[in-house]
């Protein structure tokens, strides 16, 4: 039988996997919140806002009404902004049954509690809730244009993550799973602070040497967070950690390079976040990283520079030179 599911969220990475899903032989509806976008998807066939020049499948329809996307499968896939994933989770309760399964491709932790995703999976539905993480080293224009790409399933069943990946797997996306589902939130939600730094050193003018210097200090950062919250450090040597954060920190494809790159330029915040026009997750990652660093007493400098370049009004400049001053020490 054909199978089907629901995304929730019809930005570009929505619209991608919605794409990957439909060409693969699933039934899928992908829902967005803004009735006049979403009548523009009907009539175009296409995502020319979000993701332009990917044709939808046949099986691909779109709604603008959450309860109808909600009530279309039991596996809903969630790839909204992780400021409105706590409120999507609440206002599809009253639509989906006791079976329901809940997937997402959602980057960050929840502003509203500092929590890992799965934890407000939880908190909304119930610890048994079947739960997984999609995530990776994946662009989503990449992905709309079946252009090869692997990413991670963590799920905190291992029957749902072999469902999930089979609907999504296919010789041009390939699916591994893991069952550690906090490892693959960690590294996903804190790449994208990391992205902001090596975009603002590259804004401000200097080298690969210090791209890679970012990135190999900054994976050691992830670690420490994530052996703290629970995680398992080989997870971090896969795609959803290492793969994901050299992806984001390299490719101007990434937003929240863009935005770092952009700060480091020495334009202003909001100028550089309306320029890019979309979410910029590490902007709110930012913060609640720095959070959970002093709560745990973490050291994780580069997280705490970048927050204090995106809350403290510290220049770019500075955080960098206070990077470059730390104390000699053993690796």
């Amino acid at each position: 039988m054909t199978s089907k599911i629901s995304f929730l969220g019809a930005g570009s990475w929505g619209t991608a996997l919605a794409i990957q899903a439909a060409r693969n032989g699933s039934q899928t509806l992908l829902w967005g919140h803004l009735p006049q976008h979403i009548a523009s998807l009907a009539e175009d066939r296409e995502n020319k806002r979000y993701l332009a020049g990917f044709s939808f499948p046949d099986l691909l329809k779109v709604t603008d009404d959450l309860k109808q996307a909600a009530q279309f499968s039991d596996i809903l896939l969630i790839s909204v902004p992780s400021h409105a994933f706590q409120d999507t989770l609440l206002k599809i309760k009253p639509f989906v049954s006791s079976n329901i399964k809940i997937a997402w491709a959602t980057k960050g932790f929840d502003p509203q509690t500092g929590e890992l995703l799965h934890q407000t999976v939880a908190s909304v539905f119930t610890p048994d809730t079947p739960a997984a993480v999609l995530s990776g080293p994946s662009f989503a224009r990449e992905v709309a244009a079946d252009l090869p790409t692997a990413v991670t399933i963590a799920a905190n069943q291992q029957a749902f993550a072999d469902q999930l990946a089979k609907i999504m797997h296919s010789p041009r996306f390939r699916t591994y799973t893991t069952h550690d589902i906090v490892s693959v939130q960690v590294g996903g939600a804190v790449k994208n602070v990391l992205a902001i730094a090596a975009g603002i050193a590259d804004g401000i003018g200097f080298g690969a040497n210090t791209r890679a210097a970012l990135v190999t200090r900054g994976i050691a950062e992830i670690i420490r967070l994530n052996n703290a919250l629970g995680g398992q450090q080989n997870t971090l040597m896969g795609l959803a950690g290492l793969g994901d954060l050299i992806l984001t920190c390299t490719d101007d494809q990434s937003r929240n390079r863009r935005f770092g790159i952009a700060l480091g330029q020495g334009k202003e915040m909001q100028q550089a976040i309306d320029e890019i026009g979309q979410e910029v997750e590490g902007i709110s990652a930012a913060r609640e990283t720095y959070r959970l660093a002093k709560k745990y007493a973490i050291d994780m400098p580069i997280t705490e520079q970048t927050y204090r370049v995106l809350y403290d009004n510290l220049s770019p400049l500075s955080a960098v030179q206070s990077l470059l001053q730390r104390d000699q020490k053993p690796e």
